[in-house]
């Protein structure tokens, strides 16, 4: 099911929709898998454990050039070993069914490595 949404690509949000709630984001979620988190109907996170800073830095780079191509920007903390992402559409200051796909293009380039 992330490969559905992995499949996907994000549509720049222009403003003017409400963000998701409740069962859209549960039934989004659920496609997701994988660790991800919603917090407070917000934002999208998840952190990625790696073996060692170069590997960290690499799937950070990945992600960003994932980000540039779908034009839609993910908070990443990089540090020794993890990357953390917090993703969510700002124009709205919500989630969107685009955070969603990004997230599940953000594990595909994770299981690619």
């Amino acid at each position: 099911m992330a490969s559905e949404l992995a499949a996907q690509q994000c549509v720049p949000c222009r403003g003017g929709v409400p963000p998701l709630t409740g069962k859209q984001i549960r039934t989004l979620l659920a496609k997701l898998g994988g660790e991800w988190s919603v917090l407070d109907e917000h934002h999208l996170t998840k952190t990625y454990s790696f073996d060692d800073f170069a590997q960290a830095l690499d799937f950070t780079n990945r992600v960003g050039a994932i980000a540039e191509e779908q034009g839609h920007h993910p908070d990443i903390l990089l540090s020794w070993g993890k990357v953390g992402l917090q993703i969510w559409t700002h124009k709205i200051d919500g989630l969107t069914e685009s955070d969603f796909v990004l997230a599940a293009k953000a594990d595909q380039a994770f299981e690619a490595r």
